[in-house]
């Protein structure tokens, strides 16, 4: 699928690309060297904007090997770019490692993902429909 977004790159930016041809995310580069200590989170730049079409959404997506080798993720995964956003694109990082974290400029920090997105109409209603389940959540189905 062919899916025309226009992105604009400031100085030191590098435009997001898929890794492999199999792969979902495009990965999102910093531009800015980061110390994350642990527990600690910052805000990281990328210095992408991006014009996204009506109807999908971009999701920000940690990276499998950061969390595993550092314990690097994001405050609020996934981060969603709506398609009226203009600013620029940052990642939440958080280190829930126990040792200091260096990042350097140019490092993948993250990865983009372009879905589909359909807004719905609400209708309040005094009731719901009945189901087998109802009320139960939080781990009422069991673990296995």
């Amino acid at each position: 699928m062919a899916l025309k977004i226009a992105v604009t790159l400031e100085e030191g930016a590098v435009l997001p690309s898929y890794a492999t041809q199999g792969s979902a995310g495009m990965d999102l580069r910093s531009i800015e060297d980061v110390e994350l200590a642990p527990l600690e989170r910052k805000l990281v730049r990328t210095g992408i904007r991006m014009a996204i079409p009506a109807g999908f959404e971009g999701q920000v997506r940690p990276r499998s090997g950061l969390a595993l080798k550092h314990g690097l993720t994001m405050v609020n995964t996934p981060g969603t770019i709506d398609s009226d956003y203009r600013g620029e694109i940052g990642i939440i990082l958080i280190n829930l490692g126990q040792s200091l974290v260096k990042l350097t400029s140019g490092e993948r920090l993250a990865q983009l993902v372009i879905c589909p997105v359909q807004q719905v109409e609400l209708e309040a209603v005094a009731t719901l429909d009945e189901t087998d389940r109802g009320g139960k959540g939080f781990g009422s189905t069991g673990t296995t």
